[in-house]
């Protein structure tokens, strides 16, 4: 359901034709022997069909002007997102998905023109893809200040060490962006760094594709643990400058959670569409249907009224990044990450309750989002995080300082 408020004159021209597109070319291939396994054998699919998004003139949405996009605000691309995200396949057909989108952000706003050559302009192409290796198994991963991974300076390079998991679409990426401890005796916040590491630089190891709920999957669709083994980069592989690396950190989650919320939410109205479709159809057998019991009714009317609601929080928090910046709105930032988690598997749980034993096989879409979603109030800094700095937050102007313990 579109959100009229937030609905620009360019949307008003793109989405339609997005639509369109998803429709005829992409749910047709939602299908169990593409939700399941492998993602590299449908994405030799969708890298056909990625020509068609080229040539349809909708190709790098999220993209500036200049870099050849639309030059879209951070609120009328989150209305793309949504869209998107009513299929798996969505973000990765329109070459906006993450972490590569994150990626291009921060290396477009924060990097030298020497790695914008080198690394940006070929990744905004779609001939290379890339990953983010923060996350480390060692340590308590909503907290990016502790980490174990270095990178010591050598001359005219750095030598990373190191050990990272949850380094998504590592599988076949072009390089890493990588966070790495530069200055140890700095304040927490000011030792680590953001460094581009090739991955086919001596020492960088893809260990393996970690297997979630049963799918290591490969390719984009994969979450890798790797290693760095004395691998040798040169310091003009740093993003910005030493000690930023957390600042940096905070930069591209801002808008990245909005990506993440408006996708969740698309996730969310196509279940809720599915629930809606199998208990308006679905005889019960005595001459009834099941969208006729009451239960089922509360949990639609439920689903629409939270999602809406949802919406509105995002777009608000996206339209206020772009007047005043992720920073000044950091309490809605960390309030639409854990809601509009909570309320994407709340919907596909019902929905997966009204299609009853149908609804965790693969032949629907359903199974798929159950698993692979649930991490979404885990990264990107777990709920409880987000729920505890927000009421941090707001007792503070009540005049209770709290701490960290």
């Amino acid at each position: 359901m579109q959100e009229t408020l937030f609905l620009t004159d360019k949307l008003k021209t793109i989405l339609p034709k997005i639509k369109e597109f998803l429709v005829n070319e992409i749910y047709p291939l939602e299908t169990s022997e593409h939700l399941t396994g492998k993602f590299s054998k449908v994405a030799k699919i969708l890298d056909q069909k990625r020509e068609l998004v080229r040539a349809a003139g909708l190709w790098g949405l999220q993209h500036t002007e200049e870099e050849g996009g639309l030059g879209l605000t951070l609120c009328e691309f989150g209305q793309v997102s949504e869209l998107l995200a009513t299929t798996p396949f969505g973000h990765y057909t329109f070459h906006c998905q993450a972490p590569d989108i994150g990626n291009m952000e921060l290396i477009g706003k924060y990097a030298s023109q020497e790695i914008k050559d080198r690394f940006l302009h070929p990744l905004i192409e779609g001939k290379i893809r890339s990953c983010f290796a923060m996350t480390e198994p060692e340590f308590a991963g909503s907290n990016p200040v502790n980490l174990g991974t270095t990178a010591v300076r050598d001359g005219d390079h750095y030598i990373v060490n190191g050990h990272k998991w949850f380094t998504s679409s590592a599988d076949g990426a072009a390089f890493a962006v990588v966070m790495a401890v530069t200055n140890p005796d700095a304040a927490p916040h000011k030792r680590s760094s953001q460094i581009i590491v090739p991955t086919d630089t001596p020492g960088f190891k893809l260990v393996r594709n970690i297997s979630i709920m049963g799918e290591p999957s490969d390719h984009w669709s994969s979450h890798a643990e790797v290693t760095f083994e004395n691998c040798r980069v040169p310091v003009t592989n740093l993003i910005a400058a030493e000690g930023m690396g957390f600042m940096l950190a905070q930069e591209r989650l801002g808008p990245g959670r909005i990506h993440h919320c408006m996708r969740w939410i698309g996730t969310s109205e196509r279940a809720f569409d599915l629930m809606c479709k199998r208990a308006a159809s679905r005889d019960m057998g005595d001459g009834t249907f099941l969208g006729e019991k009451q239960i089922v009714q509360f949990w639609i009317a439920e689903s629409r009224a939270e999602i809406d609601a949802a919406r509105l929080m995002v777009l608000r928090t996206a339209d206020n990044i772009d007047k005043f910046g992720a920073a000044a709105v950091r309490n809605q930032i960390s309030e639409i990450k854990f809601f509009c988690a909570k309320i994407m598997l709340d919907v596909i749980d019902r929905a997966i309750q009204v299609h009853g034993a149908l609804g965790i096989t693969d032949d629907t879409l359903l199974s798929f989002w159950y698993r692979h979603e649930r991490a979404a109030r885990i990264y990107d800094g777990a709920d409880e995080v987000h729920k505890s700095a927000l009421a941090r937050s707001i007792l503070a102007g009540y005049g209770l300082e709290t701490k960290r313990r």
